[in-house]
């Protein structure tokens, strides 16, 4: 063979060698982030996750309406409300991950973060399995996806249960009161909604596409509902049963079926929902329930 071949012969084998090798060579996935360590809650049901995990020594700052409703959390800086949250106060805490539910007001204060280069991380959990995701993704961000899976394993085994409960009974016909004036209630597709499913209530309000739809009195009235929860902040006025019996033509008022539930016990997307089902439970059915596991929670 010539030596003109020998060396085309060669250059081919060794364009083929190399190609082979490339295609041969894994792909590498990138390696997760480190463990954010200081990190700034701009939501009540981020912060319960964060502090539910273990996680509390992580976060450096968090908003007014989580120093109210978190007392793990008493002490650290505020940075806002949910609806204006105060850039500044954010900015100076140096944080290495920024959380929250983009509402409107948020996806521009989103958007000025990022330009400013600070990690933001959004959630917007609706139905039951998001809030559960959102569990999951904020726990293997803090560090903590041990602890995640075992509070959704927790969550996931108490809806079993409260379903179990609930099998062949009755299901009344429920409505769940968000606020009273204007009057807001659980509607179709929210976490809420699913968890009255569970616990074995026909939610009256699923009529309505959205999740937490605003109702006038009228279309209360025109519903009838056999259980009446109500899950409004009680602070300066009247408690649950006592509003309601201003209308007594409701059947659940009739038949002293007016449920009180404390602000945030059934509504928050957070970390409790187990507890959540239980009450729910307690609420639909009545009656003592079977134990559930020991809560190893902090």
């Amino acid at each position: 063979m010539r030596p003109v071949a020998r060396r085309a012969l060669a250059s081919v084998a060794l364009v083929a060698l190399a190609a082979g090798a490339g295609a041969a060579a894994p792909e590498r996935e990138p390696a997760p982030p480190a463990p954010a360590r200081r990190v700034v809650s701009l939501n009540p049901s981020l912060t319960a996750i964060a502090v539910a995990l273990g996680a509390r020594d992580a976060l450096v700052g968090v908003d007014s309406f989580s120093l109210r409703a978190e007392p793990a959390v008493a002490g650290l800086p505020a940075v806002g409300g949910l609806y204006n949250p105060s850039l500044e106060a954010v900015v100076a805490l140096a944080p290495d991950l920024v959380v929250f539910v983009p509402t409107a007001e948020q996806r521009d204060f989103q958007r000025t973060l990022e330009a400013l280069g600070l990690p933001v991380l959004p959630f917007d959990p609706v139905a039951f399995d998001e809030v559960l995701a959102a569990i999951e993704t904020l726990g293997a961000r803090l560090g903590r996806t041990a602890e995640a899976r075992t509070r959704v394993d927790a969550i996931r085994a108490a809806r079993s249960r409260v379903e179990a409960r609930a099998a062949g009974r009755p299901r009344p016909r429920a409505v769940l009161v968000l606020q009273r004036d204007p009057l807001y209630v659980v509607g179709r597709g929210s976490f809420v909604d699913e968890m009255l499913a569970s616990a074995g209530a026909e939610n009256a309000a699923r009529e309505f596409s959205e999740p937490y739809p605003r109702v006038a009195r009228e279309w209360l009235l025109d519903a009838a509902p056999e259980l009446l929860l109500d899950a409004s902040d009680p602070a300066g006025s009247e408690d649950a049963v006592r509003y309601w019996a201003r209308w007594p033509s409701l059947p659940a008022v009739r038949a002293g079926r007016v449920v009180a539930l404390a602000p945030g016990a059934v509504t928050l997307p957070g970390p409790w929902l187990d507890r959540a089902l239980d009450l729910l439970a307690d609420a639909v059915q009545g009656g003592a329930r079977p134990p559930a596991a020991p809560d190893t929670a902090p």
